[in-house]
């Protein structure tokens, strides 16, 4: 990877000091550790490193240095936590600089009378939950299981799924309104605001302003406001696991129990990930996961019996050879809850599945935001995720032809030891998500670095430069994006990894080149995300 130095010296110290004298000397670096954190993420590196970070404090910071970057004519890729797997903010352009959102984290208008909340992009989703907990709210969609450092910018640029998200869909559909700053540092504010134009309240008036900045990857502007719609924490919550013994029963049970929206959340794995899952679990998780089951429940007596249940079950309670289903119920009454599982159980039943001990649908629920020692395998190897939106009546199809890419591929795999599974989740009531995953033998990332606990990190083994190891899972990467295309699924977090603009019909192509002509006139922001380059249509 280049050092970026020549680019540094063609601009100069003078950006840097422009820069630092908007955000103050602690909002702009260029150290070249920090560079390449910047230019990489889950995935990939870049071949063309930041030149400069600059981390704006507030509004009026983030504007003025959006301006200057404009007039200087200076490319400028956003960043929230970095979790990115499809390259979403990693630099394209020479000479970009990275906007890190981080330091405006803050929660800046709570109004419970009024049930929206307005926080500045870079706070995390623990750190809202946190905040909204003394007063019994959440938001619908209330995070990722990457929330302990997941911004809720990112969120919504990227989208999410998980928790909440069987009831109320994606992070954007929480969102009532938000605060933009335009590729030339202009502000833009969407939504129903009040009286003074800052106390917004709903998200619907005309044309829906707010959509078109969900799930832009950057490319449209820098979120730097969200207001989110507020709901009553629901009061009661039950749980329940399954285990089926097809990929094809599980499918057809997920799709069933969406459309009957008993599940506040469902996640399932196949076999492999099951495997990779046991493995990965150590004594001390299983005694975090314990506490955080006592202390979610009300009673303390109640704790310690759900704690006993969990540790009896152990690790044994579900087949590696299975596909095990978690779910969450969660309502207003105790009855309308255990209609909702009643329900869930007649469903699983109907499609061939068995009842097993719930241990990992409660620790979803005890211990949501968890660390994220699952951005590395359980031996330290290197993960990719990649996933499809599909419908409901699609869903065993495409797992099928999902499966068929890994057998065509499955002499290389065990050639190089690569392994594989699945993650499946739902979407409110019409999407099922797939989500193959792979783990390969390779080195570590700068992100695996900033993402991981040291003391987990320090157990695994590390693995050395794997080309041809890398090689293949590119392949097999390209060709599950090829199948999901072929089914006409839709995805999270684009970036420069899933087909967006040339995958729109022509009128449609039409208006996001004037969209984006109209908020980033010199296409200097994130280009080549959402497949918009930097000089052409």
């Amino acid at each position: 990877m280049p050092d970026g130095a020549s680019r540094l010296d063609e601009t100069g110290s003078g950006l840097k000091a422009a820069l630092a004298a908007i955000t103050g000397p602690d909002g702009v670096t260029d150290d070249a550790a920090a560079r390449r954190l910047h230019s990489g993420d889950v995935w990939s590196e870049s071949a063309e490193p930041v030149t400069l970070i600059v981390a704006p404090d507030n509004l009026d910071q983030l504007s003025r240095v959006m301006k200057l970057l404009h007039e200087r004519k200076v490319p400028v890729a956003p960043r929230g936590a970095g979790m990115s797997y499809t390259s979403g903010y990693i630099p394209t352009v020479s000479g970009t600089v990275s906007l890190d959102m981080r330091r405006m984290n803050r929660i800046i208008d709570l109004r419970p009378d009024d049930m929206v909340v307005t926080v500045e992009a870079g706070c995390t989703w623990i750190d809202l939950n946190k905040a909204l907990e003394p007063h019994g709210l959440r938001t619908p969609f209330f995070g990722p299981m990457s929330g302990l450092i997941s911004t809720i910018g990112g969120g919504i640029s990227q989208l999410n799924a998980m928790l909440g998200a069987g009831h109320h869909g994606t992070s954007s559909e929480s969102v009532v309104a938000m605060t933009m700053v335009l590729g030339d540092g202009s502000i833009l504010r969407t939504g129903a605001r009040g009286e003074d134009g800052e106390s917004p309240f709903y998200r619907h008036f005309g044309p829906d302003l707010t959509g078109l900045f969900c799930g832009d990857c950057g490319a449209f502007g820098v979120k730097a406001h969200i207001t989110l719609r507020l709901i009553q924490t629901p009061k009661y919550e039950d749980y329940a696991s399954f285990e089926f013994s097809t990929g094809g029963d599980l499918m057809r049970a997920m799709a069933a129990l969406a459309r009957a929206g008993v599940a506040a959340e469902m996640c399932a794995f196949d076999p492999g990930l099951t495997r990779v899952r046991m493995q990965r679990a150590s004594m001390t998780s299983d005694v975090k996961a314990l506490g955080a089951v006592v202390t979610r429940q009300k009673n303390p007596l109640r704790g310690l019996w759900e704690a006993v249940r969990v540790a009896k079950a152990g690790r044994s309670f579900i087949s590696l050879d299975s596909f095990p289903l978690h779910l969450n119920a969660e309502g207003r009454s105790a009855e309308g809850v255990a209609h909702d599982m009643a329900t869930a159980r007649r469903i699983a039943a109907a499609h061939n599945g068995q009842e097993v001990a719930n241990t990992i649908a409660k620790v979803i629920r005890a211990l949501p935001f968890p660390p994220l020692n699952s951005a590395l395998g359980p031996a330290g190897e290197r993960w990719i995720p990649i996933h499809g939106q599909i419908a409901l009546s699609k869903a065993p199809a495409l797992y099928a032809a999902l499966e068929e890419v890994f057998a065509g591929l499955a002499e290389q795999f065990a050639k190089h030891d690569i392994k594989t599974g699945y993650l499946f989740t739902s979407m409110s009531t019409n999407a099922l998500i797939l989500e193959p995953v792979i783990y390969w033998p390779e080195k570590r990332l700068p992100v695996h670095h900033q993402a991981l606990e040291p003391v987990h990190m320090a157990r695994l083994p590390e693995h050395a430069d794997n080309p041809e190891a890398t090689a293949v899972v590119v392949v097999a990467r390209k060709r599950l994006i090829a199948t999901f295309k072929r089914f006409g699924c839709s995805h999270f977090q684009v970036g420069r990894s899933y087909p967006y603009r040339e995958s729109r019909d022509e009128a449609s192509r039409t208006l996001l080149d004037a969209l984006k002509d109209a908020v980033d006139p010199a296409r200097l922001l994130n280009p080549g995300v959402l497949g918009f380059t930097k000089d052409a249509k």
